[in-house]
């Protein structure tokens, strides 16, 4: 029976679930590394803003009415996924929705007008995760995941979002930050019927980074632990396991830029107005 198995057999309330993955993200993740990388990994949590993007918060931690607003020049409002760039030099530019070890679903709100950072809601209540996820979360600006495409491999459309970053590194980012990260690779998950790519990525300033290049270079500790909690993440709400294309590998960092660039230009389509943006704010 496979160590994934024997911990989700009994997985039949908020609590099974949250043990089981904790005991899983620890076992995948302690036996990768040397223990001067794993000394790396768990080094204190470090705090990362960019001075560049400023921020303004209004409303409550933990109510409907928190947003992260995000500032430009003078202190006009913009949009962090239609005003930031994708890129930074070779790096991609990573929008912080949620740090690492912490529950509460914050995403940007694609149908507000500039898109601050909120608290997703479903059938009028806060959304969080029963356990902690165990990386840093977050969207590239400047794409789309087209749900009028369909994959011509896959047979499923785009979920109608920025597409998701899971950040590996060993630093809690800071909600509402812009991280530049280097891509390693990509996994096609399928949510409800809908494509929904997972981006791994590493902060382009963390130890590890000069280390992995591709996803070859990342632990299979760390591929099978992602791909395994997002897997399973909503089946305390009695919802079905998430599925994955391609056989569930993850791709490598060539296929990665191209299924960035897709949604790039995906991105570029709706924000000329080419294809119908329906309850989505492009600041058109």
């Amino acid at each position: 029976v496979s160590l994934q198995a024997e911990l989700f057999t009994e997985n039949q309330n908020t609590m099974n679930f949250f043990t089981a993955m904790l005991a899983l993200s620890a076992t995948l993740r302690v036996g990768a590394f040397s223990t001067s990388a794993r000394s790396t990994f768990y080094r204190a949590a470090a705090r990362s803003t960019l001075a560049a993007v400023p921020t303004e918060v209004s409303g409550e931690a933990g109510t409907k009415s928190f947003r992260i607003n995000f500032k430009g020049e003078g202190g006009a409002s913009i949009s962090p996924w239609h005003d930031l760039p994708l890129m930074d030099g070779d790096a991609y530019n990573m929008v912080v929705e949620i740090p690492k070890m912490t529950k509460a679903k914050m995403e940007v709100a694609t149908k507000e007008e500039n898109n601050p950072i909120a608290q997703d809601e479903k059938k009028g209540k806060l959304r969080d995760y029963h356990g902690p996820i165990f990386w840093n979360y977050g969207c590239l600006p400047q794409t789309w995941e087209d749900p009028t495409e369909e994959h011509p491999e896959l047979k499923v459309f785009g979920d109608d979002d920025p597409i998701d970053v899971v950040e590996i590194g060993s630093a809690a980012l800071e909600m509402g930050s812009v991280k530049p990260v280097k891509v390693l690779g990509v996994i096609a998950m399928i949510d409800d019927g809908e494509l929904d790519w997972k981006v791994l990525a590493i902060a382009t300033d963390d130890p590890l980074a000069a280390k992995w290049n591709d996803i070859g270079d990342v632990p299979d500790s760390i591929t099978s632990g992602v791909r395994e909690w997002f897997r399973w993440y909503k089946t305390p709400d009695d919802k079905p396991l998430n599925g994955f294309g391609f056989d569930e590998k993850f791709l490598d960092k060539a296929y990665t830029v191209k299924v960035i660039e897709e949604t790039h230009g995906a991105w570029k389509k709706l924000r000329e107005g080419k294809t119908e943006a329906g309850k989505l704010w492009t600041g058109n």
